[in-house]
Order: C-alpha cells, then sequence, then structure tokens
C-alpha cells in the first residue's frame, strides 16, 4: 500500500527508513516537544514495532514512512492508531526531520493519511495530541481542519517534566 501525492510518497515503514526513524527517536532537539528521547536500543525497538503488519483491527500504529518524490530523500514518518474500533476514531501522529520542516511536507503527508482515514479506513473522527509548546504541530492541525477541543493538564512526561498537551479533533 502506498499513498502518493504531489511532492511525497507514503508507504509502510521497512528497512530504507529505520536510520532516519532511530536518529529521530534519539534526537533531543526533535523529542523536544514528544517524549523522552530513546537510547539506541529503545530506537530500534520501537521501530521493528511500528514497522510491523498492520491491519485495521490491529490495537497498534500503521506507520508510514515519508519519502520526497524527486530526490527518494527520506523525510520522517506519520501514522494512524485506531483507539477505538466500535466508535471509529483514530489517532494521528508524525515526526519531520528538521530539514524537511516548513516546507509543506508535513501538510502534504497529513492530508494524504486523512483521506486514507476516512475513505479507506472509514473512521468517523481523527485526534492528535500535541505540547503546547509545539507551535509548528498545532498550527499544522488548524490549518488542515483540527478543531482544539481541550488542553491535557500535566499530561506527558518529558525529560522528568510533566507537560501540557493539545487534544485535536477532526470529525468526517
Amino acid at each position: 500500500m502506498q499513498l502518493t501525492g504531489k511532492r511525497i510518497q507514503l508507504s509502510p515503514l521497512d528497512h530504507s527508513d529505520k536510520d532516519l526513524f532511530i536518529e529521530l527517536s534519539m534526537s533531543a532537539q526533535m523529542m523536544e516537544h514528544v517524549y523522552t528521547p530513546c537510547t539506541y536500543d529503545e530506537a530500534k525497538a520501537a521501530f521493528v514495532a511500528k514497522a510491523q503488519p498492520w491491519n485495521e483491527t490491529s490495537d497498534s500504529w500503521f506507520t508510514l514512512g515519508i519519502t520526497e518524490l524527486a530526490t527518494a530523500e527520506k523525510l520522517g514518518s506519520i501514522g494512524v492508531k485506531i483507539v477505538n474500533h466500535e466508535a471509529k476514531i483514530g489517532e494521528v501522529g508524525f515526526m519531520m526531520k528538521p530539514s524537511a520542516q516548513g516546507q509543506g511536507f508535513a501538510s502534504e503527508a497529513l492530508s494524504l493519511l486523512k483521506e486514507y482515514a476516512f475513505a479507506e479506513l472509514k473512521l468517523n473522527k481523527l485526534t492528535a495530541i500535541c505540547s503546547v509548546n509545539n507551535l509548528g504541530s498545532y498550527k499544522l492541525l488548524e490549518k488542515l481542519g483540527f478543531a482544539r477541543e481541550g488542553c491535557l493538564r500535566q499530561n506527558t512526561l518529558i525529560n522528568n517534566e510533566l507537560v501540557d498537551d493539545y487534544l485535536y479533533g477532526l470529525c468526517l
């Protein structure tokens, strides 16, 4: 399964995505608003978990690598996890390497994933959680129609500090 846009392609994680996934998961800069940076072994284990075969009844993340079409460069990853199968609600998450941020790649990737989630997975709602300090992520969510539904106080532990998160939702 692949999703192709104007400048990028999304495809299930494979070995070609491993190095960038591990690098981003271990990066203090990248994880500043996400979670405490992983050790190499933790990042490797996370990659293995997210690269497992997935189907619509899975309780795990369906993670896709983001590749620029013109250069075949790996840019990051994006995924959806069905958090409530009965109500058909999925959570989305994404990570873009710093050099790819601010160029519209994440917007294109999230647009492709939204379309897939609603049209193919038949989800009724998508949610996203991001740190109140992660301006880039929440501005992207808002740009693509997600509504801020609340603030989760002291919701995520990052580097031994509890941080507040915004909760976003987008209904079909």
